[in-house]
């Protein structure tokens, strides 16, 4: 079964996305092959969100090794590398650089106040960590896209919707990223409204995450993943991990389930890196990213795996799927 729902547009979003057509349809800059650095924790270019990005600079006509060049770099997960790999990037240096997630976007305004920065994934709020004066008009170097990022008490509910037994729900965090504590504020403040304890579980690393075993999650009925970059890098962990304490899971993001986990809600990552691509062509046409303002998600994906819940004994009600984006069957 599947069906895909368009909610929340942003006021401005018809526009934008008028920009964009103009935008593709446009010729292309003059000159020298621009330079684009990819700031991202992943741990491959394969990565979804890496390949929508470069799908959708072919869209806007540009081709690689001509007209544009990529240069990627990569933490794979270790948010202490991405400072020296955006230092790396300024030197080079690029004509833009893209970020992915809020933790690089802040380490690469740090790195520079003049090369444009265009944010694919930025969780949080941009304004309260000083990134840009507002969304309207950056009024810097920084523009782009962000997340929705209060989403915990959505995301708890459908939880609680689908195992109303659920009491004790483990909440899956990286302490030392930028949006860590408005996050963790955000799901206590949820699991209070919804009467849910919650049972605090911190991995900052990809070590410490391979480190977990099911006794990390004994105590816990359920369990929420909070956003982070490192920890989609590392997402079949963390379903392994679930999967081996049999303990329902509602993640961040779609490619969870897509990937074997239970349950996915939120913004379509793959989907915030083929809007930058529009981003970036219209800096390359000589757009400053203070002028550009910065939108947030419009689509929201829901994505139940059967499959999984079935294979972990979980019954999940008719009704309850039938509220679903997609179920993977």
């Amino acid at each position: 079964m599947r069906r895909r729902q368009f909610i929340g547009l942003f006021a401005g979003a018809a526009a934008w996305s008028m920009c964009e057509s103009v935008s593709a349809h446009a010729q292309q800059p003059a000159g020298k092959v621009a330079r684009i650095g990819i700031l991202s924790p992943a741990s491959s270019v394969a990565a979804a969100t890496l390949a929508a990005f470069r799908q959708g600079m072919r869209d806007l006509g540009y081709v690689e090794g001509r007209t544009i060049e990529l240069d990627f770099r990569l933490s794979k997960g270790d948010p202490n590398a991405l400072a020296v790999l955006a230092a790396e990037l300024v030197g080079i240096p690029v004509d833009v650089i893209v970020t992915d997630t809020s933790t690089a976007a802040v380490v690469a305004a740090a790195a520079t106040r003049t090369i444009p920065i265009v944010t694919a994934t930025m969780g949080g709020d941009p304004v309260a960590l000083g990134l840009v004066q507002s969304y309207a008009r950056p009024g810097g170097n920084l523009t782009g896209m962000r997340f929705h990022t209060d989403l915990s008490e959505k995301r708890l509910q459908l939880l609680k919707q689908a195992f109303p037994g659920v009491d004790r729900v483990a909440l899956l965090i990286n302490p030392k990223i930028a949006i860590a504590p408005a996050e963790r504020r955000s799901a206590e403040l949820a699991a209070e409204r919804l009467r849910l304890r919650l049972l605090p579980l911190e991995a900052a690393t990809p070590a410490e995450l391979r480190g977990m075993t099911p006794a990390a999650l004994a105590q816990a009925e359920g369990l929420l993943v909070l956003p982070d970059g490192m920890f989609w890098n590392n997402r079949k962990t963390i379903i392994e991990l679930a999967v081996a304490a049999r303990v329902p899971a509602i993640y961040p993001e779609r490619e969870y389930a897509d990937d074997g986990g239970l349950m996915g809600y939120g913004p379509n990552a793959p989907e915030h890196f083929r809007r930058a691509a529009s981003y970036v062509d219209r800096i390359l046409r000589g757009a400053k990213p203070a002028d550009l303002p910065i939108n947030a998600s419009t689509r929201f994906d829901f994505v139940i795996n059967l499959r999984a819940a079935r294979a972990l004994g979980f019954n999940l009600t008719a009704d309850f799927i039938s509220a679903a984006d997609e179920v993977i069957e």
